[in-house]
């Protein structure tokens, strides 16, 4: 079983527009409102994929209600904490050409008993599960190094943390040695200082995750694939999206493939990509089910250094 934590969830709202002009008043085409928040959307994608998982929800508000209800309708097996916010409602505008602008809410500070609440919960939980997932925003005045706290609580029971956030929380993250991280681009460059431009620049700062304590590191590229470190290989995947819907929630299926699929080597990044690719051909932050995977479509080969990035990606 896979157990995900999200300290900060929300209602997530995708809105499709034909584009976005600033000032104008704008027609949507279509609207879509789903739970949201990266580790709900690990559950919901394993869930759709029938791999057991369990969710850490907070919640507060009304807010917070729906978004128990939204996962509840799906059928989500999840441990709730009652806090005394209320949950974030984050907005995302999506363009025909896959353009995402989003615009999300701080969420709730989390005070240090409702901390350890949710701390006991997914230690309970944890009491039979292969891997804990950690991901997502910290909330406000919640301390960097929670993340930190949790690998090293779990990685001395012998379960295997994957952490998947960003700033601090992840640097102090490595710290604790995490099984596997999953930064995106701008995580990487941000959390190494490096200036990723080209395949080279995105290894470099792979390597310098695990040099800092990570066992290995699966780096989401946008549109150039993702890479995955670990032992002594390095992949390169890609699976091209000829008409991308939103890339929300992508990196989270993601992760989501990656663990299903025993979360090692070139198949695990297979599976991987081919999770992230069908989340992006649907609307919202909608999780595939099979049917929407096409492993067929996705190459892996050795990375090459040289290779230029696209940007924005």
């Amino acid at each position: 079983m896979i157990v995900t934590l999200t300290l900060n969830p929300s209602l997530d709202r995708t809105i499709e527009i034909g584009s976005l002009t600033r000032g104008a008043v704008i027609r949507a085409a279509a609207a879509h409102l789903d739970p949201g928040g990266k580790g709900v959307n690990v559950s919901r994608a394993l869930l759709a994929n029938q791999v057991r998982s369990c969710a850490v929800v907070p919640f507060g508000g009304d807010e917070g209600r729906q978004l128990v209800s939204l996962l509840s309708a799906e059928g989500i097996e999840m441990i709730t904490v009652p806090v005394a916010g209320t949950t974030r409602s984050n907005v995302a505008l999506a363009e025909p050409d896959g353009t995402v602008t989003k615009i999300n809410e701080p969420g709730t500070a989390l005070s240090p008993a409702e901390l350890d609440t949710i701390a006991e919960a997914v230690l309970g939980a944890a009491s039979s599960a292969d891997w804990v997932v950690a991901s997502g925003s910290l909330p406000p005045e919640v301390p960097a190094d929670v993340y930190a706290r949790l690998c090293e609580r779990f990685s001395g029971a012998g379960i295997n943390v994957a952490v998947d956030t960003s700033g601090p929380a992840l640097v102090a993250a490595l710290a604790e040695a995490p099984a596997l991280v999953k930064p995106n681009r701008e995580e990487l460059g941000e959390a190494t200082g490096i200036v990723i431009s080209s395949m080279g620049d995105a290894i470099k700062a792979a390597e310098n995750l695990r040099a800092r304590g990570a066992g290995a590191v699966l780096a989401s590229l946008g549109a150039d694939g993702a890479i995955l470190l670990q032992d002594d290989q390095i992949w390169h995947g890609q699976c091209p999206v000829a008409e991308p819907r939103s890339t929300v929630g992508a990196g989270d299926a993601m992760l989501a493939g990656f663990l299903a699929a025993g979360a090692r080597g070139e198949s695990a990044l297979v599976e991987a990509l081919a999770w992230a690719t069908a989340a992006v051909r649907l609307p919202g932050s909608r999780m595939p089910s099979p049917h929407h995977i096409h492993r067929d479509d996705v190459r892996v080969t050795k990375a090459d250094p040289a290779l230029p990035l696209r940007s924005g990606g």
